[in-house]
């Protein structure tokens, strides 16, 4: 699969806990963290959900 480069590039502060549990799933904990993951439905689908609070770059 291919491999993805996720980034907080807002708070989840005043966010609903759902939003706040999600970006904690995806290991995302401060502003401006990243992580690379790998790009399965199940990660592709949390991105959906917090893609205003992210942002998403494909990895070669």
């Amino acid at each position: 699969m291919a491999k993805i480069k996720i980034t907080q590039v807002k708070s989840v502060i005043d966010r609903p806990e759902r939003q706040k549990k999600t970006m904690a799933a995806l290991g995302l904990r401060k502003m401006n963290a990243s992580v690379e993951v790998e790009a399965t439905p199940q990660i592709l689908g949390m991105v959906t959900k917090v893609n205003h609070l992210v942002t998403v770059q494909e990895l070669a």
